[in-house]
């Protein structure tokens, strides 16, 4: 076996990972007591890759060709890849975010066949300008399904809110109009282009054999040679487009989502920096936090609230968001409480508080077979280890979390996006 071995002691669990000859990356991370499989395979190209160069030439692509690029590659000359998964019986699905694309399945049995259905799906593409045009009346329907949902709407307008050229700002599925304009020419395109082995990872995690999966992978991938991509991003401005941002949907109570921008710095987040904020975050705001509390005791929000870190190249931010029937005031109020927290930093008390609850949920992830998958496609994309979590939370200090805050929560550069009834 030629992989790389991979292990934690501090939880004691390790994975494989292998850069095949082929180009591909694959990681195998076994689970004990687990007889079902869990296997993903994905790209680094998601929405926000509508500009790029390829091989020394710039390619503008419409808005939401990744998305249709995903939809079209379970098409085959000898059927669909799905009536194939339902022989083997697994579960297959797929899923466009805004920078990668990846396509999964989970089985109990049957393994072997559907990953060689996975891997053949991947790379057997089939676009005829008939298959490409029938395409259009499908997507039109899940992009018009979006537009009425609120909890899409409310987070679209606070990005468009945030982002002034950032490609974050735009639908992953496009428009319409834009999907009208995708041929078969642009989907061999962008499939050349970003759908080569060198820019691919394969993930399995659970029952299944390390030494299986490869024989599998050498027995039905076809070499690629590398290409050369790089994604275009415009140069996006420090302050946000809007301070307020609202729609009106038949909702029966208001939705809201507080957007705070921050500076990208032209990279992906650390998973330092990740966790510091997932640790001030629920220092600040948490459920055991006094403004949680405090917030919940004023009617400002309910149980929906919650908050994330949304991150990836060239964008930055923490989202706040949930119901509430007086969303100015509950922002008001979030940012008064940021505007101080400046001021006096994360108390010692309430650092340790969060720092236990952030390591316990680092660490029952893992609990998690998607999860898993999931952490460690994103983690070949951006750079981050899967381990490093682990050891950079356990390792964690009161003066990194409050040096974190320092490039966070501005209240002079945030974004409220309210979705209310009439």
């Amino acid at each position: 076996m030629n992989y790389t071995k991979i292990e934690n002691k501090r939880i004691g669990e390790h994975y494989f990972r292998m850069e095949h000859p082929s180009g591909l990356t694959i990681l195998v991370y076994p689970k004990k007591g687990f007889n079902s499989i869990y296997a993903s395979m994905g790209t680094k190209f998601g929405s926000i890759y509508s500009n790029f160069r390829f091989n020394g030439k710039e390619v503008r692509v419409p808005d939401g060709t990744a998305h249709y690029l995903e939809h079209k590659l379970f098409e085959s000359e000898d059927g669909p890849a799905f009536q194939k998964y339902a022989k083997t019986g697994a579960s297959a699905n797929a899923y466009t975010s805004f920078d990668m694309t990846c396509y999964l399945f989970s089985c109990t049995d049957q393994f072997s066949e559907s990953l060689k259905i996975l891997i053949d799906l991947i790379q057997s593409p089939y676009f005829t300008e008939e298959n490409v045009a029938k395409e259009q009346g499908i997507i039109g329907q899940e992009i018009k399904m979006y537009d009425d949902s609120p909890d899409w709407r409310v987070m679209m307008n606070l990005l468009q809110g945030l982002y002034h050229v950032h490609p974050i700002n735009v639908d992953i599925a496009g428009t319409v109009d834009t999907i009208a304009e995708i041929t078969p020419g642009i989907l061999y395109e962008c499939y050349n282009s970003y759908y080569n082995l060198h820019n691919m990872v394969l993930t399995v995690v659970g029952g299944a054999d390390p030494d299986e999966v490869l024989k599998i992978v050498e027995s039905t991938i076809k070499p690629s040679a590398p290409v050369k991509t790089e994604l275009i991003i415009p140069d996006e401005p420090y302050n946000v487009v809007k301070s307020y941002t609202e729609q009106i949907m038949p909702v029966a109570v208001p939705m809201f989502e507080l957007g705070f921008k921050e500076d990208s710095m032209g990279r992906y987040a650390t998973n330092k920096e990740m966790l510091c904020t997932s640790v001030l975050m629920n220092a600040f705001i948490g459920e055991g936090s006094a403004l949680y509390r405090k917030l919940l005791d004023e009617k400002l929000i309910n149980s929906s609230f919650g908050y994330e870190y949304f991150e990836g190249l060239g964008y930055r931010c923490v989202i706040m968001s949930g119901e509430t029937r007086k969303p100015q005031s509950a922002a008001e109020m979030i940012n008064d409480a940021v505007r101080k927290l400046h001021k006096t930093g994360i108390s010692r008390e309430d650092f340790e508080i969060a720092k236990k609850v952030v390591y316990g949920k680092t660490i029952s992830a893992f609990d998690s077979k998607q999860a898993i998958a999931g952490e460690l496609i994103s983690g070949e994309f951006t750079g981050r280890e899967l381990y490093e979590a682990v050891e950079d939370i356990a390792e964690m200090t009161l003066e990194d979390v409050n040096k974190r805050l320092e490039s966070q929560l501005d209240a002079d550069n945030c974004c409220l996006s309210v979705v209310k009834g009439e």
